[in-house]
């Protein structure tokens, strides 16, 4: 059974820092996408960060390139999410996924953030970013 477990979202001031992590089991996760996606209270959930868990390759939004960072760990089978230079824009629920088929996986080495590649999910984590 794949399961994704977030952790780390919590409330801070405009220009802090935050991370979250995302602990995974129950597939191969050597060889697949992940990515960090974020939905704000009436807006559409949105791809932030990919990673391509064999090589390591990342892709960002451009509204947090610069100021979000994607890695790995993995002999714990864990992403991350480091966010710094938060500002309010970015209060949101955050959201792991997985791709294990690597349906989204695209060149051979970067992974998709469209919603619909992504068939697992985690529960979300809140971050909430004050001014």
């Amino acid at each position: 059974q794949i399961q994704l477990v977030e952790s780390g979202g919590g409330s801070v001031q405009a220009g802090g820092s935050l991370r979250l992590s995302c602990a995974t089991s129950g597939y191969t996760y050597s060889r697949a996408c992940m990515a960090w996606f974020r939905q704000a209270p009436g807006k559409e959930r949105e791809g932030v960060a990919t990673i391509y868990t064999d090589s390591a390759n990342t892709r960002y939004d451009d509204s947090v390139k610069g100021r979000f960072a994607i890695s790995q760990d993995n002999a714990k089978n864990t992403v991350y999410l480091q966010m710094n230079s938060l500002k309010p824009e970015d209060t949101a629920m955050y959201y792991c996924a997985a791709d294990p088929s690597l349906e989204g996986l695209y060149g051979g080495n970067w992974c998709s953030a469209l919603r619909s590649e992504y068939a697992y999910w985690g529960q979300g984590t809140q971050v909430t970013v004050s001014s």
